[in-house]
Protein backbone atom coordinates (compact mmCIF):
# COMPACT_ATOMS: atom_id res chain seq x y z
CA UNK A 1 0.00 0.00 0.00
CA UNK A 2 1.20 3.52 -0.67
CA UNK A 3 0.80 4.65 2.97
CA UNK A 4 -0.38 3.18 6.27
CA UNK A 5 -4.02 4.23 5.95
CA UNK A 6 -6.88 1.75 5.55
CA UNK A 7 -10.40 2.14 4.17
CA UNK A 8 -12.61 4.04 6.63
CA UNK A 9 -14.92 1.06 7.10
CA UNK A 10 -12.07 -1.38 7.76
CA UNK A 11 -11.78 -2.13 11.44
CA UNK A 12 -9.96 -4.72 13.50
CA UNK A 13 -10.19 -5.01 17.28
CA UNK A 14 -7.30 -3.10 18.85
CA UNK A 15 -5.83 -6.35 20.17
CA UNK A 16 -6.33 -8.35 16.96
CA UNK A 17 -3.38 -10.37 15.67
CA UNK A 18 -1.72 -9.01 12.51
CA UNK A 19 -2.54 -10.38 9.06
CA UNK A 20 -0.44 -10.62 5.91
CA UNK A 21 -1.52 -9.42 2.47
CA UNK A 22 0.16 -10.74 -0.69
CA UNK A 23 -0.46 -9.33 -4.18
CA UNK A 24 1.05 -11.55 -6.91
CA UNK A 25 1.20 -9.92 -10.32
CA UNK A 26 2.87 -10.82 -13.57
CA UNK A 27 5.36 -7.98 -13.08
CA UNK A 28 5.62 -7.29 -9.36
CA UNK A 29 5.01 -8.95 -6.01
CA UNK A 30 3.87 -6.86 -3.03
CA UNK A 31 3.52 -8.05 0.57
CA UNK A 32 2.18 -6.15 3.57
CA UNK A 33 1.71 -6.75 7.30
CA UNK A 34 -1.45 -5.13 8.67
CA UNK A 35 -3.17 -4.76 12.04
CA UNK A 36 -5.70 -2.37 13.57
CA UNK A 37 -3.15 0.47 13.41
CA UNK A 38 -2.80 0.16 9.64
CA UNK A 39 -0.03 -1.06 7.37
CA UNK A 40 2.98 -1.86 9.55
CA UNK A 41 5.37 -2.78 6.74
CA UNK A 42 5.33 -3.28 2.96
CA UNK A 43 7.82 -4.70 0.48
CA UNK A 44 7.70 -4.79 -3.33
CA UNK A 45 9.93 -6.80 -5.67
CA UNK A 46 9.80 -8.01 -9.29
CA UNK A 47 7.96 -11.32 -9.44
CA UNK A 48 10.36 -14.28 -9.35
CA UNK A 49 10.52 -16.08 -12.71
CA UNK A 50 13.83 -17.93 -12.57
CA UNK A 51 15.00 -21.10 -10.86
CA UNK A 52 12.84 -24.02 -9.73
CA UNK A 53 9.05 -23.75 -9.90
CA UNK A 54 8.83 -23.10 -6.15
CA UNK A 55 10.82 -19.86 -6.56
CA UNK A 56 7.73 -17.64 -6.30
CA UNK A 57 6.45 -19.30 -3.12
CA UNK A 58 9.89 -19.06 -1.53
CA UNK A 59 10.08 -15.39 -2.51
CA UNK A 60 6.73 -14.73 -0.80
CA UNK A 61 7.84 -16.49 2.40
CA UNK A 62 11.13 -14.56 2.47
CA UNK A 63 9.42 -11.22 1.87
CA UNK A 64 6.76 -11.86 4.51
CA UNK A 65 9.39 -12.79 7.08
CA UNK A 66 11.34 -9.63 6.19
CA UNK A 67 8.16 -7.52 6.44
CA UNK A 68 7.43 -9.01 9.85
CA UNK A 69 10.95 -8.15 10.95
CA UNK A 70 10.51 -4.59 9.67
CA UNK A 71 7.20 -4.33 11.55
CA UNK A 72 8.62 -5.86 14.75
CA UNK A 73 6.13 -8.72 14.45
CA UNK A 74 6.94 -12.39 14.93
CA UNK A 75 6.16 -14.28 11.70
CA UNK A 76 4.39 -16.96 13.72
CA UNK A 77 2.09 -14.25 15.12
CA UNK A 78 0.40 -13.75 11.72
CA UNK A 79 -3.15 -15.04 12.14
CA UNK A 80 -3.87 -15.26 8.40
CA UNK A 81 -2.25 -14.81 5.01
CA UNK A 82 -4.39 -13.51 2.14
CA UNK A 83 -3.00 -14.04 -1.35
CA UNK A 84 -4.47 -12.20 -4.32
CA UNK A 85 -2.83 -13.69 -7.41
CA UNK A 86 -2.96 -13.62 -11.16
CA UNK A 87 -4.09 -16.93 -12.63
CA UNK A 88 -5.30 -19.24 -13.98
CA UNK A 89 -5.15 -21.64 -11.05
CA UNK A 90 -4.57 -25.37 -11.13
CA UNK A 91 -5.60 -27.40 -8.09
CA UNK A 92 -3.15 -30.07 -6.96
CA UNK A 93 -3.76 -32.03 -3.74
CA UNK A 94 -6.22 -29.31 -2.68
CA UNK A 95 -3.72 -26.46 -3.08
CA UNK A 96 -3.47 -23.74 -5.73
CA UNK A 97 -0.65 -23.75 -8.23
CA UNK A 98 -0.34 -20.99 -10.82
CA UNK A 99 -0.64 -21.64 -14.54
CA UNK A 100 -0.12 -17.94 -15.15
CA UNK A 101 0.84 -16.93 -18.71
CA UNK A 102 2.96 -13.99 -17.54
CA UNK A 103 4.92 -16.09 -15.02
CA UNK A 104 5.15 -19.63 -16.41
CA UNK A 105 7.31 -19.77 -19.53
CA UNK A 106 6.53 -23.38 -20.38
CA UNK A 107 2.97 -22.59 -21.44
CA UNK A 108 3.62 -20.73 -24.70
CA UNK A 109 7.23 -21.82 -25.12
CA UNK A 110 10.46 -19.91 -25.86
CA UNK A 111 8.76 -17.49 -28.28
CA UNK A 112 7.17 -15.77 -25.30
CA UNK A 113 10.59 -14.89 -23.85
CA UNK A 114 10.09 -15.84 -20.20
CA UNK A 115 13.24 -17.16 -18.45
CA UNK A 116 11.80 -20.50 -17.29
CA UNK A 117 10.10 -23.62 -18.60
CA UNK A 118 7.49 -23.88 -15.83
CA UNK A 119 4.01 -25.10 -16.66
CA UNK A 120 2.91 -24.22 -13.12
CA UNK A 121 4.41 -22.30 -10.22
CA UNK A 122 3.94 -23.60 -6.69
CA UNK A 123 2.02 -21.20 -4.47
CA UNK A 124 -0.33 -22.38 -1.74
CA UNK A 125 1.31 -25.59 -0.49
CA UNK A 126 4.64 -24.04 0.63
CA UNK A 127 2.78 -21.17 2.32
CA UNK A 128 0.58 -23.63 4.22
CA UNK A 129 3.68 -25.39 5.47
CA UNK A 130 4.72 -22.07 7.03
CA UNK A 131 1.35 -20.62 8.14
CA UNK A 132 -1.81 -22.57 8.96
CA UNK A 133 -4.42 -20.12 7.65
CA UNK A 134 -3.86 -19.20 4.01
CA UNK A 135 -6.54 -17.99 1.58
CA UNK A 136 -5.75 -17.71 -2.14
CA UNK A 137 -8.07 -16.04 -4.66
CA UNK A 138 -7.74 -14.90 -8.23
CA UNK A 139 -6.58 -11.29 -8.09
CA UNK A 140 -9.52 -9.93 -10.06
CA UNK A 141 -12.01 -11.80 -7.82
CA UNK A 142 -10.26 -10.45 -4.72
CA UNK A 143 -10.19 -6.95 -6.22
CA UNK A 144 -13.90 -7.27 -6.97
CA UNK A 145 -14.52 -8.12 -3.31
CA UNK A 146 -12.49 -5.07 -2.25
CA UNK A 147 -14.26 -2.76 -4.72
CA UNK A 148 -17.67 -4.00 -3.47
CA UNK A 149 -16.60 -3.49 0.14
CA UNK A 150 -14.66 -0.23 -0.02
CA UNK A 151 -14.55 1.05 -3.60
CA UNK A 152 -16.64 1.95 -6.65
CA UNK A 153 -18.90 -1.12 -6.73
CA UNK A 154 -21.16 0.13 -3.94
CA UNK A 155 -24.44 2.03 -3.95
CA UNK A 156 -24.73 4.14 -0.79
CA UNK A 157 -23.83 1.62 1.95
CA UNK A 158 -24.58 -1.58 0.03
CA UNK A 159 -22.39 -3.56 -2.40
CA UNK A 160 -23.82 -3.93 -5.90
CA UNK A 161 -25.36 -7.31 -6.63
CA UNK A 162 -24.46 -7.43 -10.35
CA UNK A 163 -21.07 -6.02 -11.19
CA UNK A 164 -17.55 -6.73 -12.40
CA UNK A 165 -14.01 -5.57 -11.81
CA UNK A 166 -11.62 -5.49 -14.78
CA UNK A 167 -7.87 -5.03 -14.58
CA UNK A 168 -6.01 -3.77 -17.64
CA UNK A 169 -2.38 -4.23 -16.69
CA UNK A 170 0.42 -6.68 -17.54
CA UNK A 171 -2.46 -9.06 -18.26
CA UNK A 172 -6.25 -8.74 -18.47
CA UNK A 173 -8.26 -10.04 -15.49
CA UNK A 174 -11.95 -10.00 -14.57
CA UNK A 175 -13.89 -10.62 -11.36
CA UNK A 176 -17.63 -11.26 -11.65
CA UNK A 177 -20.56 -10.92 -9.25
CA UNK A 178 -24.09 -11.97 -10.23
CA UNK A 179 -27.13 -11.81 -7.93
CA UNK A 180 -24.83 -10.99 -5.03
CA UNK A 181 -22.61 -14.05 -5.53
CA UNK A 182 -18.94 -13.83 -6.48
CA UNK A 183 -18.35 -16.31 -9.29
CA UNK A 184 -15.38 -18.67 -8.82
CA UNK A 185 -15.89 -21.82 -10.89
CA UNK A 186 -14.47 -25.30 -10.41
CA UNK A 187 -10.85 -24.20 -9.84
CA UNK A 188 -11.35 -20.55 -8.93
CA UNK A 189 -10.84 -19.45 -12.54
CA UNK A 190 -14.21 -17.86 -13.35
CA UNK A 191 -13.72 -14.48 -15.02
CA UNK A 192 -10.74 -15.23 -17.25
CA UNK A 193 -12.31 -13.14 -19.98
CA UNK A 194 -8.85 -11.93 -20.96
CA UNK A 195 -8.54 -15.19 -22.86
CA UNK A 196 -11.66 -14.73 -24.96
CA UNK A 197 -10.86 -15.09 -28.65
CA UNK A 198 -11.67 -11.89 -30.47
CA UNK A 199 -9.72 -12.13 -33.73
CA UNK A 200 -7.28 -14.24 -35.74
CA UNK A 201 -4.43 -11.75 -35.52
CA UNK A 202 -1.34 -13.92 -35.91
CA UNK A 203 1.09 -11.47 -34.28
CA UNK A 204 -0.72 -11.60 -30.93
CA UNK A 205 0.73 -14.59 -29.04
CA UNK A 206 -0.58 -14.72 -25.48
CA UNK A 207 1.51 -16.31 -22.75
CA UNK A 208 -1.15 -19.02 -22.41
CA UNK A 209 -0.40 -20.17 -25.96
CA UNK A 210 -3.49 -18.64 -27.56
CA UNK A 211 -3.08 -16.41 -30.60
CA UNK A 212 -5.58 -13.56 -30.95
CA UNK A 213 -7.18 -13.48 -27.50
CA UNK A 214 -7.87 -10.21 -25.66
CA UNK A 215 -4.76 -10.42 -23.48
CA UNK A 216 -2.53 -11.27 -26.42
CA UNK A 217 -3.82 -8.18 -28.23
CA UNK A 218 -4.07 -5.40 -25.65
CA UNK A 219 -2.37 -6.32 -22.35
CA UNK A 220 0.56 -4.20 -21.23
CA UNK A 221 3.12 -6.77 -22.32
CA UNK A 222 1.30 -7.27 -25.62
CA UNK A 223 1.64 -3.59 -26.48
CA UNK A 224 5.43 -3.75 -26.31
CA UNK A 225 5.59 -7.07 -28.19
CA UNK A 226 3.28 -5.93 -30.97
CA UNK A 227 4.32 -2.32 -31.44
CA UNK A 228 7.98 -2.01 -30.46
CA UNK A 229 8.98 -2.34 -34.12
CA UNK A 230 6.88 0.76 -34.80
CA UNK A 231 8.85 2.74 -32.22
CA UNK A 232 6.55 2.27 -29.21
CA UNK A 233 8.64 0.39 -26.66
CA UNK A 234 5.84 0.00 -24.13
CA UNK A 235 2.39 1.30 -23.20
CA UNK A 236 3.83 4.50 -21.75
CA UNK A 237 5.64 5.26 -25.01
CA UNK A 238 2.52 4.57 -27.08
CA UNK A 239 0.35 6.90 -25.01
CA UNK A 240 3.02 9.60 -24.86
CA UNK A 241 3.29 9.52 -28.65
CA UNK A 242 -0.47 9.85 -29.04
CA UNK A 243 -0.55 12.81 -26.67
CA UNK A 244 2.18 14.52 -28.69
CA UNK A 245 0.06 14.31 -31.85
CA UNK A 246 1.21 11.00 -33.37
CA UNK A 247 -1.81 9.95 -35.45
CA UNK A 248 -0.67 6.33 -35.83
CA UNK A 249 -0.31 5.95 -32.05
CA UNK A 250 -3.77 7.46 -31.56
CA UNK A 251 -5.25 5.00 -34.06
CA UNK A 252 -3.61 2.07 -32.27
CA UNK A 253 -5.09 3.23 -28.95
CA UNK A 254 -8.51 3.45 -30.57
CA UNK A 255 -8.09 -0.16 -31.72
CA UNK A 256 -7.09 -1.26 -28.21
CA UNK A 257 -10.23 0.39 -26.85
CA UNK A 258 -12.37 -1.27 -29.52
CA UNK A 259 -11.12 -4.68 -28.40
CA UNK A 260 -11.52 -3.94 -24.68
CA UNK A 261 -14.90 -2.36 -25.37
CA UNK A 262 -16.11 -5.51 -27.07
CA UNK A 263 -14.96 -7.59 -24.09
CA UNK A 264 -16.82 -5.27 -21.70
CA UNK A 265 -19.93 -5.39 -23.90
CA UNK A 266 -19.85 -9.19 -23.87
CA UNK A 267 -19.69 -9.19 -20.07
CA UNK A 268 -22.57 -6.74 -19.76
CA UNK A 269 -24.96 -8.54 -22.11
CA UNK A 270 -24.06 -11.99 -20.79
CA UNK A 271 -24.42 -11.17 -17.09
CA UNK A 272 -26.82 -8.17 -17.09
CA UNK A 273 -24.46 -6.01 -15.04
CA UNK A 274 -25.10 -2.74 -13.19
CA UNK A 275 -21.53 -1.44 -13.15
CA UNK A 276 -17.96 -2.31 -14.12
CA UNK A 277 -14.99 -0.75 -12.38
CA UNK A 278 -11.61 -0.79 -14.12
CA UNK A 279 -8.11 -0.67 -12.66
CA UNK A 280 -4.63 -1.86 -13.53
CA UNK A 281 -1.55 0.09 -14.56
CA UNK A 282 -2.32 0.46 -18.29
CA UNK A 283 -5.79 1.81 -17.58
CA UNK A 284 -5.05 3.80 -14.45
CA UNK A 285 -2.19 5.88 -15.82
CA UNK A 286 -4.25 6.83 -18.89
CA UNK A 287 -7.78 6.66 -17.51
CA UNK A 288 -8.79 10.18 -18.55
CA UNK A 289 -8.17 9.23 -22.19
CA UNK A 290 -9.38 5.62 -22.05
CA UNK A 291 -12.56 5.83 -20.01
CA UNK A 292 -14.58 7.94 -22.50
CA UNK A 293 -13.38 5.75 -25.37
CA UNK A 294 -14.46 2.57 -23.57
CA UNK A 295 -17.85 4.05 -22.69
CA UNK A 296 -18.33 4.99 -26.33
CA UNK A 297 -17.82 1.36 -27.35
CA UNK A 298 -20.84 0.35 -25.20
CA UNK A 299 -23.15 3.32 -25.73
CA UNK A 300 -26.12 2.70 -27.97
CA UNK A 301 -25.50 -1.01 -28.49
CA UNK A 302 -28.53 -3.13 -27.51
CA UNK A 303 -29.81 -0.50 -25.11
CA UNK A 304 -32.18 -2.88 -23.34
CA UNK A 305 -29.14 -4.61 -21.88
CA UNK A 306 -26.49 -1.92 -21.83
CA UNK A 307 -28.44 1.12 -20.59
CA UNK A 308 -27.95 1.62 -16.89
CA UNK A 309 -24.59 -0.15 -16.76
CA UNK A 310 -21.89 2.29 -15.70
CA UNK A 311 -18.21 2.00 -16.67
CA UNK A 312 -16.10 3.67 -13.95
CA UNK A 313 -12.55 3.91 -12.66
CA UNK A 314 -11.67 1.70 -9.69
CA UNK A 315 -12.62 3.45 -6.48
CA UNK A 316 -9.51 2.13 -4.73
CA UNK A 317 -7.25 3.41 -7.49
CA UNK A 318 -3.68 2.13 -7.51
CA UNK A 319 -4.19 0.50 -4.11
CA UNK A 320 -6.80 -1.96 -5.34
CA UNK A 321 -4.29 -4.84 -5.45
CA UNK A 322 -3.30 -4.36 -1.82
CA UNK A 323 -6.87 -4.00 -0.64
CA UNK A 324 -7.79 -7.08 -2.69
CA UNK A 325 -5.51 -9.21 -0.51
CA UNK A 326 -6.77 -7.43 2.61
CA UNK A 327 -10.40 -8.22 1.67
CA UNK A 328 -9.54 -11.94 1.88
CA UNK A 329 -8.55 -11.78 5.55
CA UNK A 330 -10.25 -8.65 6.92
Amino acid sequence: MNDNTLPDCFQLPVDAAPVACVDVGGTKLAVSVVDARGVLARLVEPTAKEGAHDALALQIIRMLEQSCQNADVEPDALCAVGVSSCGPFLMRAGCVELAAPNICGGMAGPARGLPNDWHTALLEAPLRQRWSRVRVENDAVAALAAERRWGALREATEPLANCAYVTWSTGIGVGLCVDGHLLRGKNGNAGHAGHLFVCDNMDALCGCGNVGDVEGLIAGNAISRRFAHLGYADAAALFAAAQSGDGRAAALIDELCRIMGRALYDLIVTLDLQRISIGGSVFWHHRELLLPKLRAQIQGKLAALTDGCGIVSAGLGQRVGDFAALALVA
